[in-house]
């Protein structure tokens, strides 16, 4: 399965660690990715997701 958010499709964002003497490594900053069951209007049922903590905030702001 792929780190990947099924509703809104984020990823993996590139970017700098950067020290206190400014030198810069790699590093990978996830997705905060969560299992959710989610009510499918279409199919009248319950659907179990990977869905980012943000798309979970909008899901219950917008019910």
């Amino acid at each position: 399965m792929s780190k990947k958010c099924q509703l809104t499709g984020k990823v993996a964002n590139n970017g700098y660690a950067v020290s206190h003497s400014h030198k810069r490594t790699k590093k990978l900053q996830k997705v905060n990715l969560q299992q959710k069951k989610v009510w499918s209007r279409e199919k009248n049922k319950w659907i179990k997701m990977l869905v980012s903590a943000k798309a979970i905030k909008t899901l219950t702001k917008n019910l």
